[in-house]
């Protein structure tokens, strides 16, 4: 819609996760390293939480790119299943098709499936590989699912597990973990980070990076203006800059505009509905914020006058 105004190969905003985008924020960058290091000395259960939008999605398709070819990948984006589906999930994602005695492997019960399995991760393991499952959204996973992957992963030689699992999941995660029944997958966690949004002083970095590998050769195209009511409004969650970053390009095309101003930011903020509900009559969060500071103050001033009245009439 815009391209050829903004002279763009591609939408820098999409809210798809696009490794070529990927940012090297502080938090992100950190969280990646560590993965790498975790997965690759073989280390059991590692789990990444963080908020809505803060992208748990785009690392998690980072770290696959970043771990092939020396690792067999099942990489489950919606594990909101029972065992048993699970497993099917599983074996169709490490190339499992049908059992050692030439049975399908959508007809197998649980216990075949899961020797199935097993036998599958002992070939990678003589292939010299690494078997490693990565679970989006593992807070949607029910808890007895939960349980069958722990028991999933006692699978071992005498050197190292046969299998390592890696999930990423919204903060309710952590409340799910909690059930007294798996709790002794808690206690194989070995590595655990919170995945935080972009710091203020990225989030400049991060609107040019995706412009500039979406093809953007000249200079800054968000104003300074643009870019603080960006950073304000969205509070430097990559998702919701993705939104209002998109829609700020459409409201400075419409204008035939090449450059994105603060009224463009604002007006993209005015169209979206998650961020309308960030703030208290159209008031943005900081000035919210001040008003309620403000008003403390005067109420307390009151009072303390009324006090003083009223000693002195005494």
């Amino acid at each position: 819609m815009y391209l050829q105004h903004f002279s763009l190969r591609e939408y820098p905003f999409g809210i798809t996760p696009d490794t070529e985008f990927f940012f090297s924020s502080s938090v992100s960058q950190e969280a990646l390293n560590v993965l790498l290091i975790a997965a690759k000395t073989g280390e059991g259960f590692l789990k990444i939480t963080g908020e809505v939008g803060t992208g748990k999605t785009m690392l998690c398709r980072k770290l696959m790119a970043a771990l092939e070819p020396d690792f067999a990948i099942a990489y489950v984006p919606n594990p909101y299943l029972e065992p048993r589906s699970f497993f099917l999930e599983l074996a169709a994602e490490f190339g499992i098709t049908t059992a050692p005695d030439g049975a399908p492997i959508e007809s197998l019960a649980e216990q075949p499936l899961l020797r199935a399995i097993t036998g599958k991760l002992l070939d990678i393991h003589r292939d010299g590989k690494r078997a490693v499952v990565l679970l989006d959204e593992a807070q949607a996973m029910p808890i007895e699912t939960l349980e069958a992957l722990r028991l999933l992963t006692n699978l071992e030689t005498e050197k190292r597990k046969l299998l390592q699992v890696i999930i990423f999941g919204q903060p309710e995660l952590e409340d799910k973990l909690n059930h007294p029944s798996i709790r002794q997958l808690r206690q194989r966690i070995t590595f655990d980070y919170v995945l935080a949004p972009l710091a203020n002083s990225e989030l400049d970095y991060y609107v040019h990076h995706r412009l500039r590998v979406a093809g953007h050769q000249g200079g800054p195209m968000f104003t300074r203006g643009a870019l603080r009511t960006l950073r304000r409004s969205t509070r430097c969650v990559p998702r919701l800059v993705n939104i209002i970053g998109h829609k700020s390009l459409l409201s400075a095309f419409g204008r035939g505009s090449r450059r994105v101003e603060t009224k463009d930011v604002r007006a993209a903020v005015r169209d979206t509905s998650s961020l309308r509900a960030m703030s208290w009559g159209g008031i943005s969060m900081p000035w919210r914020i001040a008003l309620i500071v403000v008003a403390s103050v005067i109420v307390i001033a009151v009072v303390a006058a009324a006090v003083v009245t009223a000693l002195q009439f005494r």
